[in-house]
């Protein structure tokens, strides 16, 4: 232990009397650690801490299959199928995800996010009681009455932390609603909530409407394999029990976990694997350093050799250095990269599941240090052991009649400073064509045309539950009312609504083609309610009929709309104008086809759609859907739509007798948030890319500094025998560039064999893009050419007699 701290304190001394070597090794680590800690704070986040529920590990989520594509999103008689299923769950129980919203009315309107669930939600996901308590199985039937759980933090800052609020009666939608519990603290919804309402259903009902998830507890023992097996085998049965079921041929369940995670798994992987390279840069970095410097000071460890220091003892000496620079550059590198991912998260929101707002639960815990301290001992190791072998295994005799100038030019290391700096090189550019990658998907998706016009809109949501808007006839008035005070506005060009925005349109519908035979599996498209005014307003073209016109209400003829997509599909090389279809119960006319607009993200072409007129949709679908579905208030202005917002507000708080709106956004803002993840992407991978540029250059630059100046009298030398600035700066240009060169080859063949793992995040670029493949190692090896020229035009102007004398 004594000789340990001799080791540590020697160590110590060595960084303070060399600053310059210092300071560069710590910052490279730092570099290095610090993104690996930034990108594991969130991994670790999002994939590797448990879920809060006391049962997680048995907790499952319900998929329905149809044409290949798995669904969580199920109807009454698919929740009362898997409930039947007691063998192998304890329970299952049902949540609406991402529901309307509700409007606390009274004299502070707002409107909170809630969620329906039933009366074992609760129990299932583990959530204590603060006050009061949850629902009952009566209060969750039908006619149960209107009571309410509140969250933690709702309760809080809406009602002061009211000890008494259990009992007392709150405004939800002007309607009277009784608060019977506050949930605890520390439970983490998902989804996130305000209130907890219950779904109160008709246990015999046979309404099909997919409008909201299940998730079960399996039974101790019963794994997820034997469940899919077993729901598989029971499916015919369901489909006997409900015929016209059999589009959605069968039923999986997959772990609770998967299915909050969703697709950011890839994403973070990715990310990982991307700045392992950097940390791979980084040790090949300061293992340079420590190879030069090893080297400089063989003079040193052949002295204390030959006063008794035995290899062991000097390569301990050499691997604790290394060891507490990489402990340095780790605590630097962690505390910079959580603080700068949180940053990052605030500046480019990714859309990443269980992460917070702009990424607030991100922080360092045990996991997170034990892996800092972990990478910043085995960095400290891979970079320091070979530096420490070298330099221990010298040969006393050999090393004690080098001059200075010879020091450290041997074979060996010239050899394995050449390989380094290849490695530096060929990873470099493996980040830089990745980061090329994303930077082009980043600029086709902002180059495909949405196929609508969102600049200058404004878009905000309005819960509409409550009795007043069950039925089409109190919705259409309101939708009249608030559309003429906005049109009436100055400053207001056109105002519509619908229920979706037609960037994420997520509704579908099933359909027959009147006239035709009846065809299995055919047909169905996407789905969409609007009110007149909404193509106007995004500037969709209606390509053929007429547009929908305040006629259209609900005693007047069924139309619709439908899109260029659909067209094509149904009635290729035909007219649809005219052609009638059957929409559940009623027959509907086609007046009118619309360009095609991306309604599943800019990434995805346009789905065939239908889209209707609200004021002619049935009153159970619009109930249906004021109950699980916002409403969107769109505003196209003449101006900054920002400068609108107040009046904007105002007008639609009277038309709809007090309802606040919220998440009130630009459609530029919402285009923004669609393409998210991409972005988020293309920035961590473009950040990671100019690291390990400057990583690398630094790398060459060090090594062909080094180089020049232990060859100094060789260059006299050549000097002496004729050679003139230019042939010397032309040798140590040629010698820097042939290393980089090599580096870059081999960075090219290694692209090649990765960039297929970044196919599924690429759009309107191919992993093997020849742009890419051109420019980034032509910018590599120019900034190469920058790093190895410094050095190249000290070694032309070294003076003769100086070099010829150097020792």
């Amino acid at each position: 232990m004594g000789d340990l701290w001799s080791d540590i304190r020697h160590s110590v001394q060595m960084f303070f009397k060399n600053p310059g070597f210092t300071f560069t090794a710590i910052t490279a680590l730092a570099l290095g650690i610090g993104a690996n800690t930034a990108i594991f704070s969130v991994v670790n986040t999002v994939l590797l801490k448990p879920l809060t529920y006391p049962n997680a590990d048995r907790m499952v989520d319900f998929l329905a299959h149809t044409s290949g594509l798995a669904n969580n999103l199920h109807s009454l008689p698919e929740f009362q199928f898997f409930q039947r299923q007691t063998n192998l769950f304890r329970e299952v129980v049902a949540y609406d995800n991402t529901g309307p919203g509700f409007n606390l009315t009274g004299d502070r309107p707002e409107q909170a996010h809630g969620i329906h669930v039933t009366e074992g939600y609760f129990r299932v996901y583990g959530a204590p009681l603060a006050l009061g308590r949850t629902f009952t199985p009566r209060e969750d039937s039908p006619h149960g009455g209107k009571i309410v759980v509140l969250s933690y933090g709702l309760w809080r800052r809406r009602f002061g932390g009211d000890p008494a609020i259990a009992g007392k009666s709150i405004s939800l939608g002007n309607e009277p609603y009784t608060v019977v519990g506050v949930i605890g603290k520390d439970f983490v919804a998902d989804p996130q909530a305000d209130l907890w309402l219950p779904f109160q259903f008709d246990p015999v009902s046979t309404d099909m409407n997919i409008f909201f998830e299940a998730t079960g507890l399996l039974q101790p023992g019963v794994t997820v394999a034997q469940v899919n097996a077993q729901l598989r085998a029971a499916s015919p049965e369901y489909h006997r029990e409900f015929p016209g079921t059999d589009w959605r041929p069968y039923f999986t369940v997959g772990p609770l976990r998967d299915s909050i995670i969703g697709d950011a798994r890839n994403s973070l992987l990715m990310m990982l694997g991307a700045v392992g390279l950097v940390l791979l840069i980084s040790c090949a970095n300061v293992a340079n350093l420590l190879l030069v410097r090893a080297t400089v000071r063989k003079r040193e460890f052949a002295i204390r050799s030959a006063l008794g220091a035995g290899r062991a003892r000097i390569l301990r000496q050499l691997l604790t250095e290394s060891v507490l620079l990489s402990l340095a550059g780790g605590t630097v590198g962690m505390a910079l990269g959580v603080l700068g991912m949180r940053a990052l998260l605030a500046i480019s929101p990714a859309g990443l599941p269980r992460i917070g707002e702009n990424g607030s639960a991100i922080g360092i815990d045990s996991r997170v240090l034990g892996f800092s301290l972990g990478v910043s001992l085995l960095t400290g190791l891979i970079f320091g052991l070979f530096p420490a072998c070298s330099a221990s295994r010298s040969d006393l005799n050999s090393t004690l009649k080098e001059s200075g100038n010879r020091s450290g030019t041997g074979f060996r290391e010239g050899k394995a400073r050449s390989l380094l700096a290849v490695g530096e090189i060929s990873l470099a550019l493996v980040l830089l064509i990745g980061a090329a990658l994303l930077i082009r998907t980043f600029i086709a998706l902002h180059q495909v045309g949405p196929g609508f016009d969102g600049h200058n809109v404004l878009t905000m949501e309005m819960s509409l539950n409550g009795p007043r808007y069950q039925n089409t006839a109190g919705m259409t008035q309101l939708l009249r009312d608030g559309r003429n005070r906005l049109n009436a506005f100055p400053g207001v060009e056109v105002a519509a609504a619908g229920f979706w925005r037609p960037i994420d349109v997520e509704d579908g519908a099933g359909f027959q083609v009147i006239g035709r035979p009846v065809e299995k599996d055919c047909c169905s498209s996407q789905w969409m309610s609007i009110t007149p005014g909404y193509m106007r307003l995004f500037r969709i073209p209606v390509l053929r009929g007429r547009d929908f016109t305040e006629n259209d209400i609900a005693e007047a003829p069924a139309v619709n709309l439908v899109n260029e997509a659909f067209a094509r599909k149904f009635w290729p090389g035909e007219d649809p104008i005219g052609q009638h279809i059957r929409h559940g119960n009623r027959m509907e006319t086609i007046i009118g086809v619309v360009a095609d607009f991306h309604d599943n993200g800019l990434a995805q072409p346009a789905d065939p759609m239908i889209i209707a007129p609200i004021a002619q949709v049935s009153d159970d679908y619009n109930a249906a859907y004021a109950n699980i579905q916002p409403l969107f208030w769109l505003v196209r202005t003449r101006g900054d739509p920002h400068l609108s917002i107040p009046a904007i507000t105002e007008q639609l708080r009277i038309a709809s007798n007090g309802f606040p709106v919220a998440h009130i956004r630009t459609m530029d803002e919402v285009m923004e948030g669609s393409t998210a993840r991409q972005n988020f992407n293309m920035l961590l991978l473009t950040i990671f890319g100019a690291v390990a540029l400057v990583l690398a250059a630094i790398g060459i630059y060090g090594l062909m500094a080094y180089s020049v100046a232990q060859r100094t009298q060789e260059m006299g030398i050549r000097m002496a025998l004729g050679a003139d600035r230019d042939t010397i700066r032309k040798l140590v240009v040629w010698q820097g560039m042939r290393i980089a060169l090599v580096g870059v080859v081999a960075g090219i063949a290694a692209s090649f064999a990765l960039s297929r793992l970044l196919s599924t995040f690429l759009f309107g670029v191919k992993p093997w893009d020849p742009t890419v493949f051109v420019s980034a190692p032509f910018i590599l090896a120019a900034i190469a050419l920058l790093a190895v020229w410094s050095p190249a035009a000290r070694a032309s102007r070294v003076d003769l007699i100086q070099a010829l004398r150097a020792e």
